[in-house]
């Protein structure tokens, strides 16, 4: 199908009136939603980012359990935060969300700012993020998209080129502040992204149900299950990675990874990725000397984990090592500890290290 110009010809008020009255009738009632505090909002906004709705709810109300303010989470040690944080992924947002709370404090006295581009200064929050939080905790008119928001936007208006696009993503930012209501800018970003998470689903949208369906021109044409545009995606690499669980007097040696880099300050045990042609054993000896300095001993193998990242996989094996020679100290991790296999669950480690921890433990 050629590709035609992009649509906006749609009075603003034939989608904003239907939109938030089906949004009062059938919102959900989220922990967020109950509350005005822009520090709540941030916090559930960061949470939401690359999690889904579900998935989050828990995570948010023991969060806010224990830093119910933004001094509380400033105040706090990063390694509480990142444990807290345990299982919910992407950990780059917790520590973007400890930072952001020390410079709240800081530079903005303990108060979330409230402008877009005093939002944007602050670590973690991009222009969707700064959207939401000025317009859901303010009720300042900023538009947001994300995919929710381009999935219903490229059907709405029957988008038929990619979102990826750098000028589709221009033209969908446009149409979602040009829909924007004066009054209730928050509510109306909020259902925009209701809709899609709820209706406007990427397979099989219940276009019955859809408070859009008498103006959405994708359904007009009978296009909304090929619409958004897909891309082609790039096959997902997978990694051999291998670990040493190694003992000494009763106790294991976890290392915590180095705060600027992927799943930073999280604890593991020792090792990496294993290079072509090498043994899982050669591989194990080479990544432990050269992470924290020391010889080991390789014993058995404990457990083979398979795990998804976003952008790749792993399949991670973990053998039982014993310490054999040197003096462990940093050179590629940023501390290392001593601990008794009991008291493992006290440290926030990757998923893949969590399912060693359970091995290891039900062995006992």
């Amino acid at each position: 199908m050629a590709d035609k110009p992009m649509q906006s010809k749609l009075s603003p008020s034939a989608i904003r009136r239907p939109l938030l009255r089906w949004f009062d009738r059938e919102a959900r009632d989220l922990p967020w939603r109950r509350t005005h505090d822009p520090y709540a909002i941030w916090v559930s906004e960061i949470m939401l980012q690359q999690t889904r709705v579900q998935a989050a709810v828990p995570y948010y109300e023991r969060f806010m359990r224990r830093f119910p303010t933004v001094q509380k989470l400033a105040a706090a040690r990063i390694d509480s935060v990142l444990k807290l944080w345990e299982g919910l992924g992407y950990y780059c947002r917790a520590r973007n969300l400890h930072r952001a709370a020390e410079e709240i404090v800081t530079r903005f006295g303990g108060q979330l700012p409230e402008t877009r581009l005093e939002l944007l200064s602050l670590p973690g929050i991009g222009a969707y993020t700064a959207g939401a939080i000025s317009s859901i905790a303010f009720g300042q008119r900023e538009p947001l998209v994300d995919g929710n928001v381009t999935r219903v936007l490229c059907r709405v208006f029957c988008v038929r080129r990619n979102p990826k696009e750098a000028a589709v993503q221009k033209k969908l930012w446009s149409l979602a502040e040009e829909l924007l209501p004066a009054t209730r800018p928050g509510d109306f970003n909020q259902a925009l992204m209701e809709l899609g998470s709820e209706i406007c689903l990427p397979k099989n949208p219940r276009c019955e149900v859809c408070p859009l369906r008498k103006v959405c021109l994708a359904r007009l044409h009978g296009e909304q299950a090929r619409l958004p545009v897909r891309w082609r995606k790039k096959p997902i690499p997978c990694h051999t990675v291998v670990v040493g669980v190694i003992e000494r007097d009763g106790r294991v040696l976890i290392d915590k990874r180095p705060s600027g880099g992927l799943l930073g300050g999280l604890w593991e045990f020792p090792g990496g990725k294993v290079r072509p042609g090498e043994s899982l054993e050669e591989a194990l000896h080479r990544e432990v000397l050269e992470e924290i300095g020391i010889g080991i001993r390789v014993g058995e193998l404990i457990a083979t984990v398979d795990h998804a990242y976003s952008h790749f996989r792993i399949r991670l094996h973990a053998f039982r090592c014993t310490y054999a020679s040197g003096t462990p100290h940093c050179l590629g991790c940023d501390a290392i500890k001593w601990v008794r296999p009991d008291s493992l669950g006290r440290y926030a480690f990757p998923a893949a290290n969590k399912k060693i921890i359970r091995a290891l433990l039900d062995e006992k």
